[in-house]
């Protein structure tokens, strides 16, 4: 063989030496990628069920404590939480030491002050479980088994973006009247013999108050994020204008997500991908309601997006607004992990963790069989999705790695 011939062969055997490389590198890094996603969701799966109890082994901190310090920039609650159980516990039992109108919003709620100091917010019930919510996407009282449940869903989806939240019983005469501010008690009317308070927001009216079965209310109660990480409000760019044929750009616009991605905080970090995780996690409990969001103040778009005031779900099994998934489908990208995460929960997985999920809590069953139905066949909506973006654009192009690394310390 002539030395030139030579030459030319080695050439290409070295470019096929490190293509192959390459391919091969890639791939055991995606590999073990998928692997880590998958040993994930085993251990999520493995810690679903939360039973509630009083003790917490093995530390001298109070529930309160722990809680606090598992927030981080990333995440509410870190992967595997064993105190989880007695920090619910301690929500669900605690002594009320002092009840007060709830922060402002337009939907009614009370500030109570647990024993120890720990602010949670109550939402009382307003529905039986099989009532459905008729009208808008976002018509309606809040729901407050609806929190619970968009919690434990957070938890399965693995994003830990949401505060806890557990179902509670209280007694209006006994546990709320007599720590009542003024402000408060001032709201409380007796209609035939059930306690009943409308408390103070935007939509708080007397003629439409919430009312206790007697004097015992069911509702929710949520966590109260500690006070060292304030909170920044945002508007949603994919938001409604809520004004009668007035449309959003979003809505009309097809490039729309490509001047989203010129804007800050979207132009880098992870807030666009978050933006999208939320679409699928509004779609799969049906509220189409966010139209602004929090993240922790001066996080210049590091922190995460976090999923407060998820009560306007799981009103009407039968909604399918396909206008929540405008992030998703108009952007044409999602986390590698949360695909991975979505693609093991389909064919009735979802709906199985997320009954088992809340078979504890103290206002069990949380969702009915036509909502928890639902959120499966949502799933499938999401799945279809996102195969139509991958036919369109690629895997390559429309799965994107964004592991952040999570520090606890």
């Amino acid at each position: 063989m002539k030395l030139k011939q030579r030459v030319v062969l080695l050439a290409i055997l070295l470019v096929i030496f490190i293509f192959t490389k390459v391919f091969l590198i890639d791939n055991l890094d995606t590999s073990a990628a998928n692997r880590e996603d998958q040993r994930a969701f085993h251990r999520m799966m493995a810690g679903l069920r939360v039973e509630l109890v009083p003790k917490l082994d093995h530390t001298l901190q109070s529930p309160w404590e722990i809680a606090a310090q598992w927030v981080v920039p990333r995440e509410v609650y870190p992967e595997e939480t064993p105190e989880l159980g007695a920090i619910m516990h301690a929500m669900a039992t605690k002594k009320i030491i002092k009840a007060d109108v709830g922060y402002k919003g337009t939907q009614l709620k009370a500030l109570l002050i647990l024993e120890g100091g720990q602010k949670v917010v109550f939402k009382p019930k307003r529905y039986n479980r099989d009532y459905v919510v008729e009208g808008e996407p976002y018509a309606g009282y809040d729901r407050h088994n609806a929190e619970v449940a968009a919690f434990h869903l957070d938890r399965i989806l693995g994003f830990r973006r949401a505060p806890l939240v557990v179902g509670r019983f209280v007694n209006l005469r006994t546990e709320i009247k007599p720590v009542a501010t003024e402000q408060l008690l001032s709201t409380f009317l007796t209609v035939g013999n059930n306690t009943c308070f409308y408390g103070k927001c935007y939509y708080c009216r007397e003629t439409e108050p919430a009312c206790a079965d007697g004097d015992t209310m069911e509702g929710s109660v949520t966590l109260w994020l500690p006070d060292v990480w304030p909170l920044q409000k945002h508007r949603h760019p994919w938001g409604r204008t809520y004004r009668e044929g007035k449309l959003a750009r979003w809505e009309y616009d097809e490039s729309y997500c490509d001047a989203v991605k010129k804007t800050s905080p979207y132009d880098s970090g992870p807030r666009l991908l978050d933006i999208i995780d939320t679409a699928v996690f509004d779609y799969l409990i049906g509220n189409a309601d966010r139209h602004h969001y929090e993240s922790f103040q001066d996080d210049e778009g590091a922190s995460m997006l976090i999923l407060l005031d998820n009560a306007k779900s799981f009103g009407n099994p039968s909604l399918d607004e396909r206008s929540i998934l405008a992030p998703l489908y108009q952007c044409c990208i999602i986390r590698v992990s949360t695909w991975n995460r979505l693609n093991y929960l389909k064919n009735g997985v979802l709906k199985s963790a997320l009954k088992s999920a809340m078979a504890h809590d103290p206002i069990s069953p949380v969702l009915s069989d036509p909502h928890l139905d639902a959120v499966d066949q949502r799933l499938l909506s999401v799945l279809a999705t996102v195969k139509q973006c991958t036919d369109q654009f690629g895997m390559d192009t429309v799965l994107v790695e964004d592991r952040m690394p999570l520090s606890h310390l």
